[in-house]
């Protein structure tokens, strides 16, 4: 079963988010659910395949901040030291490496888009750099606008919210405090910017069905039939 190739280009489903917020689970799934459906999908990963200067970038904040390498998980916390450093060089460095990033991405994206897959699906994208600038100022709101109009625009872009207690006891990388501080700056860009759907923080199978309804009713308004395909994702979801 397969969505017509005269389709004008692919779906692009972004998913942020806390870190442990559920992301790399919820892409699975829904990357599961596609191939089922007889879809091509293709996974981007924004810090290895669009940030550019990373290996820089890491060096940096382990040379001069002590940074722990490594990724937190349950009974082996790691203290990072990157982006939860609000020193005021570091936010005028975040403005600019954001703008290479904006426009780094939009030329990976495009490349995507000519793959001829169905769905192009991003772990993390640039909204999880935006909300790193101190989005209550007013400069700051409006380049983080001017940004996400030089980075293409999802037709379906996830906020993965979660309790940042639960989330940092399931990748434990920065204090809670800073986490709470992150999920504010989520929804205030997601005021900023609108068309974001937020995941609310629910059991796992529930959260599964709201990412699928998502993407079904995304799938449902692309040009070239895709009625069919939407069929048969409505029956996995009644199945569920």
């Amino acid at each position: 079963m397969q969505i017509s190739e005269n389709s004008k280009k692919p779906i692009l489903i972004s998913f942020s988010g806390l870190d442990g917020s559920g992301k790399t689970t919820q892409i699975t799934a829904l990357r599961d659910t596609i191939t089922h459906l007889g879809l091509r999908s293709t996974l981007i990963t924004f810090w290895d395949d669009v940030v550019v200067g990373t290996r820089w970038r890491e060096g940096f904040v382990h040379r001069v901040y002590g940074s722990e390498r490594g990724v937190g998980a349950p009974g082996r916390p790691v203290e990072r030291r990157d982006k939860n450093v609000r020193a005021g060089y570091l936010t005028v460095m975040r403005h600019l490496l954001y703008l290479a990033d904006a426009i780094h991405l939009r030329m990976v994206i495009n490349r995507a888009r000519r793959s001829g897959v169905h769905v192009i699906i991003m772990d993390r994208y640039l909204n999880d750099e935006l909300v790193n600038l101190p989005l209550e100022n007013h400069f700051s709101s409006l380049y983080a606008k001017l940004l996400s109009k030089i980075a293409p625009r999802p037709e379906l872009t996830l906020l993965l919210d979660a309790d940042p207690e639960v989330a940092r006891a399931r990748k434990p990388e920065y204090s809670v405090e800073f986490m709470h501080q992150s999920r504010r700056s989520y929804f205030r860009l997601a005021r900023l910017l609108g068309d974001v759907t937020v995941i609310p923080p629910l059991d796992l199978e529930d959260a599964k069905r709201m990412v699928l309804t998502s993407f079904l009713r995304v799938l449902g308004r692309q040009p070239g039939g895709a009625t069919d395909v939407e069929s048969a994702g409505s029956a996995i979801l009644m199945r569920k």
